[in-house]
């Protein structure tokens, strides 16, 4: 009987303390918003993770203690105390991983991350990658070409910032290496062309959401107006897209570099260390390398790589056609039945396509294409070829877990209202001519402490369009003007942050340290940002002509390419013909 009391007295004395732990609050049982009550606080996890990811390079250790520490500050302003405001802030981290995962969209791009990882494996098992680049090499005959190579092929994958990212990295990085060019740089050409230039092209998979944003907004205030002309009309003043690619053409000619990335290019040239010491993508090529049997054809590359431009563009067209004729939008399903090719049914289905989706299913299909040409040429058997697969898929795993953890600690702002917080303490009353600037920056600010940039533009432009509108009435250049300092605030955020997802696969296509990459290219972000200020939205905003503006702003670009830069060519013995 005594054997029994004692476990008896545990359990009811466990039984007593359960039910003084006050309830665990979950996110999705937060009511209100916690920007108003908790302040600065909300501010706490991206601070934390922006913060540690410079100082520890460990971006996986970084963002997850940025959740950590978010998950905690929403169980604090729930009530708990400090105590188990820890215990049930740690247990929510994973509802937030398991919300992150379950989404369709997330899932579909982990997906289509990990499926590219095992194209990129076939393409390199069947020589395609080596005789690709060995064929472009013959074209790049030094350090500039490359770059400018690197640059027109990122201009013409202009219709997803994802798949730029993960098909220009690995075609052109052999060719890259074998220039010196070091892997910071070749990760700042692919993620200067991913966004900037999938945020300004008349059709991509960005421009339904941006349309759909632009209605939304100025069918709050009571106008009809088509929303894509609106689209068109802001992209002269997207400084910040346009101005950084002119940027990287620019400093692709003249070989000037400063900053980090100018000693990033030193080190290459100097020491051959395309990539610095100790990072973790030092040993990514050896995990790709797979001895290729047989004759190699730049066709091994050309076909599955083509393979999947062709059928994201047949899937965007067909999924977004689906979408559309699912919905109730009854105006642009006639349309498409009426004029199914109709670059107005191109716009509409593109925008209304899911780009997870699409992109997985093409990188499949090419897999499989590029999995059938290697067994039928003996590069490998069937069984060694999905072995190579699924090996190329493992390379890219971390990319799919620090992805999940960006999104995550992304849950837990959007549960603290951190982006509200924002914009309430960095807007108010302000003289007009200001309003497109401070847009910019609190876009600017936003999307580099959140990572996203669809977030940032969800929450900024409903209030720009109408304070524009009330601003300035009957001035349609100028809510023109602001709308597109939205769109081009969110840009920088997208290139810039070290937890945005187009950050995170520019600098895995690239082979290049995460944290190194965005070392290496916020300096340049950040002049940029400037200058769109200083010589773009000032300027425009006290009524210059956008036609004056740009090419003003773009001979700054270039004299401060000219004043900060210095030339740095990384291979002594190679020029330019």
């Amino acid at each position: 009987m005594k054997k029994l009391v004692k476990p008896f007295s545990l359990i009811l004395l466990l039984a007593t303390l359960m039910s003084l732990i006050p309830t665990p609050v979950f996110a999705q049982e937060v009511n209100g918003n916690l920007a108003e009550s908790m302040g600065p606080l909300t501010l706490i996890p991206p601070i934390v993770a922006i913060i540690l990811a410079f100082v520890t390079k460990n971006v996986v250790l970084s963002l997850f203690i940025g959740i950590f520490t978010g998950t905690v500050v929403i169980q604090y302003a729930g009530g708990a105390n400090i105590l188990f405001g820890l215990l049930y802030g740690f247990t929510d981290i994973v509802d937030y991983l398991l919300g992150s995962l379950a989404d369709p969209w997330n899932a579909g791009i982990i997906l289509q991350v990990l499926a590219i990882g095992g194209l990129i494996a076939l393409i390199t098992s069947t020589g395609g990658a080596r005789a690709i680049a060995e064929s472009l090499a013959k074209k790049a005959k030094g350090p500039v070409s490359a770059q400018l190579i690197t640059w027109v092929l990122g201009l013409m994958i202009f219709f997803d910032d994802y798949a730029n990212a993960l098909i220009v990295g690995p075609i052109m990085r052999p060719v890259s290496d074998k220039m010196k060019i070091s892997r910071e740089r070749l990760a700042f050409l692919i993620d200067a062309t991913a966004a900037p230039i999938a945020g300004i092209a008349l059709i991509s998979t960005w421009i339904g959401y941006e349309v759909g944003l632009i209605n939304d907004a100025f069918q709050s205030i009571g106008q009809d107006v088509n929303a894509y002309g609106i689209f068109l009309q802001t992209i002269p003043y997207r400084f910040y897209n346009i101005l950084m690619l002119f940027f990287v053409l620019i400093t692709s000619i003249t070989l000037r570099e400063f900053g980090p990335m100018r000693k990033a290019q030193k080190r290459s040239r100097d020491t051959h260390e395309l990539i610095a010491k100790g990072s973790y993508s030092e040993n990514e090529d050896e995990e790709l390398e797979v001895v290729v049997k047989g004759k190699t054809s730049v066709w091994n590359a050309l076909i599955p790589i083509g393979s999947l431009i062709v059928f994201s563009f047949v899937g965007f067209y067909t999924n977004g056609r689906q979408a559309i004729l699912d919905s109730d939008n009854t105006a642009v399903i006639q349309v498409i039945e009426n004029s199914p090719f109709s670059f107005e049914t191109l716009r509409e289905v593109f925008g209304a396509s899911d780009a997870s989706v699409v992109l997985f299913q093409a990188a499949l299909i090419a897999s499989i294409i590029a999995l059938i040409m290697g067994v039928t040429q003996g590069h490998f058997s069937f069984g060694k070829g999905i072995d190579i697969w699924v090996n190329g898929m493992k390379t890219l795993m971390i990319t799919g877990v620090i992805l999940l953890l960006a999104w995550s600690l992304s849950g837990v702002m959007g549960n603290l209202g951190t982006a509200d917080y924002l914009v309430s303490l960095l807007s108010g009353t302000m003289p007009p001519v200001l309003l497109p600037t401070v847009i910019f920056l609190l876009g600017a600010i936003i999307s580099f402490a959140t990572g996203t940039s669809y977030g940032t533009m969800g929450i900024l432009m409903p209030l720009a369009i109408p304070l524009a509108t009330a601003m300035q009435p009957g001035n349609a250049d100028f809510v023109i003007m602001s709308t597109g300092a939205v769109l081009t605030g969110a840009i920088f955020g997208d290139h810039a942050s070290p937890i945005s997802d187009t950050t995170i696969l520019s600098s895995m296509g690239a082979g290049s340290n995460l944290m190194d990459h965005v070392k290496t290219q916020l300096p340049y972000a950040v002049a940029v940002a400037i200058i769109s200020i200083l010589f773009g939205y000032i300027p425009s905003a006290f009524g210059m002509s956008v036609m004056l503006v740009l090419p003003i702003a773009m001979i700054a670009i270039v004299a401060v390419i000219y004043i900060f830069g210095k030339k740095i060519d990384t291979t002594d013995n190679i020029t330019e013909e």
